[in-house]
Formats: structure tokens, sequence, C-alpha cells
């Protein structure tokens, strides 16, 4: 197995003591394979797992050509500038019609029913005059106007959907479909995560002098549950050398470890040296805010991530490091969230020299997307996350921004 160092060390500009964000997300890059075992599961229980298999159609979908609309299916060539033409029959859809048209005849379609044969075209009803079986077209139809082709949607032989696509709504009933019952999906993730800190408290207990209530087992297990991973909540673990030890040997037995504070500067020393001794595992000052100190590495088989212990910046770390990660790990073929653009509302603070990540609201506003920060942005203000739709980005050269520049967003909802 390559050493964790070896691999990010090799990563052009890498600097431990202040990392850049893209070069980070680069040091992480390097060191992930994807898990390789699969299992076959139920199509309906296939959401947000990850194909191991590319989808190839056998059938074509739709399966004829079909009317896209209620009307009347019609010989295109027996259309002028007004034609009257016979009716000679019905086709519903799932009960075609089992006839032909011939010239100057026309069959009264419904929506997805199989196009008669002779027929190539179908004028919506609500245009079209009825006289018992006489039915008047007008004139300015297009030849295969309203006509679903056969194999329009998905054709036989063609991969549709490739190993390494996660499984969302849209892909299960693409998928049901083409009638296939089960699928080859990649195994769960499995990932421990837990909290360190003397100070921390469960909810639903009394507060102690100088207590706080763990809120980020709560952000964690909300985050991780959108990746589709299987979660291990093994709750606070005190600071206590023994307690640690014994909490990072259970948990690398799953594919990754998350866990929250004990890793900024002037941190008791035994975190650092236990992590060591378990396996191998690098402290990174990251050019970033909020979230500068952050951990990776790998005790056993289990890659670590050692985040920030105030709120906003475990939920940013996570979002921008640990999210991509778990997966790429997963097998993930595509896992980097997008950025958009907007113009700043207000004037917005910021040395160059790292990038930061101010919690936002993105709006309309006279027909232009515009975004204003939340107000305080504090790692420990948690309410700031929770008033936010979208993350602004203020690139690591960036200094101050003004009224209506550009800035880059990432939305909230394109982080699940």
């Amino acid at each position: 197995m390559t050493s964790i160092e070896q691999a990010v060390s090799c990563v052009d500009g890498y600097d431990p003591d202040a990392l850049r964000v893209d070069k980070a997300r680069e040091a992480i890059r390097s060191c992930l394979t994807p898990v390789t075992e699969t299992e076959t599961v139920p199509v309906r229980a296939s959401l947000g797992r990850v194909l191991a298999q590319d989808i190839v159609p056998a059938i074509n979908v739709p399966g004829h050509d079909n009317s896209a609309m209620d009307g009347y299916a019609v010989r295109f060539s027996d259309l002028k500038k007004e034609s009257t033409l016979e009716n000679i029959g019905t086709a519903l859809a799932g009960k075609p019609f089992h006839g032909k048209a011939s010239a100057g005849q026309c069959v009264r379609v419904m929506t997805g029913a199989v196009m008669p044969e002779g027929t190539d075209t179908v004028v919506v009803q609500e245009v079209c005059k009825a006289d018992g079986d006489r039915i008047t077209i007008p004139a300015g139809q297009n030849k295969g106007q309203n006509v679903r082709a056969a194999g329009e949607d998905l054709k036989a032989g063609v991969p549709v959907l490739r190993a390494g696509r996660q499984v969302r709504a849209a892909e299960l009933g693409l998928i049901a479909s083409l009638g296939v019952g089960e699928l080859n999906v990649k195994r769960r993730l499995r990932v421990a995560f837990f909290s360190t800190g003397a100070e921390l408290a469960s909810i639903g207990t009394a507060l102690k002098e100088g207590e706080v209530y763990d809120s980020n087992r709560y952000t964690l297990h909300g985050m991780l549950s959108r990746l589709g991973v299987e979660i291990v909540d093994m709750g606070v673990v005190r600071d206590d050398p023994a307690a640690l030890e014994q909490a990072l040997r259970q948990a690398s037995k799953c594919d990754a470890i998350v866990t929250t504070g004990g890793v900024s500067v002037g941190e008791a020393d035994f975190v650092k040296q236990l992590m060591a001794k378990l396996g191998e595992v690098l402290f990174w000052k990251i050019a970033m805010r909020p979230g500068r100190p952050m951990a990776f590495g790998r005790i056993g088989n289990a890659f670590l991530f050692g985040l920030p212990g105030n709120p906003v910046a475990v939920m940013v770390t996570f979002y921008q490091f640990v999210r991509e990660a778990l997966l790429t790990l997963s097998g993930v073929s595509t896992s980097e969230a997008p950025l958009l653009t907007a113009m700043s509302a207000q004037p917005i603070r910021k040395v160059p020299g790292r990038t930061e990540y101010q919690r936002g609201v993105l709006y309309k506003e006279n027909n232009a997307w515009k975004v204003r920060t939340t107000g305080q942005q504090g790692s420990g203000v948690l309410r700031s996350m929770s008033e936010a739709n979208c993350f602004i980005v203020l690139e690591h050269e960036r200094g101050r921004v003004e009224v209506g520049e550009q800035v880059s967003v990432q939305l909230m909802d394109t982080l699940a």
C-alpha cells in the first residue's frame, strides 16, 4: 500500500503548513481507490447506490411509434390547404387499431397509442372539426408532428447509464422502463464518525458548567446520510488517550473515519502521537476560512478525516473535502459540486491568500441573480448555515468584493 505521505508529497506546491484548498483536494484524490466489491439489489432498493455495470437497453423505449397527443393520425400526403378525411376507427394506449389507413382516411388516436399502419402525423383534436365520420383538418400541419418515434427515448443496444453513476429517482424510472428488475451496484461505503472533547454533552442531559451540547454529530449524520453510505455513529470520545485509541481501532474496521475536534494548534500532543502510532496521519494548515486545521491519513484500511471542532468549520471542511472523497471511494465517477456566478449585493471583506466560504443567500431581483451573506460569519455561528442556501466562494487570490461584482456560489442542494 502506497504511503500517504509519499502520495501527497508528489503534489506540486504541497506545503502542509500553508496548503491551498485546490492542493488539499488534489492531495486527497491522489490517495483514493474506489471500492471494488459489488452486490445485486432490486431496482427499488438501488436509490443512492452506485452502478457497477453499464445499463444497455435490450428494447427500444418507446417500443413503437406512438402519438404524443390526443387527436387524429393521418397520412401527411393527404393534407392540402384544408382537408376532409374519413375516420375509420380509434387507437387507445394499450389497444392498437389493427386496420390500415388508406388515402383519404384517418384514425382517432389517444396519447400513447401506437400509430396506426399507414399514418405518419398526428393533428391535435382541438383544431379539427368532426361531422360524424368526416374530420376536417385545417392547413398548416407539419409532417411527423406530435409523433414519438420508436427508440426516441432509449435505443436497444446503446448504453444509457455508465458504471459509476449514482442512481437517483430519474434513473430508477429509466431502468424500470427497460423492464430491468435487479442491478449490480457497488457495496455501500462504511463510515464511522465521532466527536472528541471533554466539554461535549449529549442532548437530553442537563448541561454542567463549561459544557455544550454536541451538535457536530448531528450535522455529520445528516451530511453522511445524503451520500448513501452505511453510517457507524460512535458517539462522543473524551480527551483520554486510552478511550481515543480504542475508538480509532474500532473505527478502522470501516472504510473511512470522520472525527471532529482535536486537530487545532495547541491541542494535547497525545492526539497526534496516538494517530501516528495507529497509522499514518498528516496534519495540515489549509489556507481557508473557516476550517484551517485538518488531519488526513489512514489507519489500517480506513481513511481518516480529522475535522476542526467549530460547527461551521466542520460542515465547510466536510463539504469541500470529505464529501468528494467519500463519493470517490464509493465509486461515483463525477463528484465535484459545480460553481455558479451571481452579483454581490453587498461589499464583502476578504484578504488575499486564502479561500473563504461565506454563507450566503442566493435570490433573484430584477431578472438578475444576486447573493448576500447571512450576516455574522464566525465558525461557531451554526445559524449562518441554517439560513444559507449557498456558499459564496471567494478564491485564494481574491481581495475585497465590491457591490455589483460577480462572485462564485456553490448551491447547498448540489452538495447532497
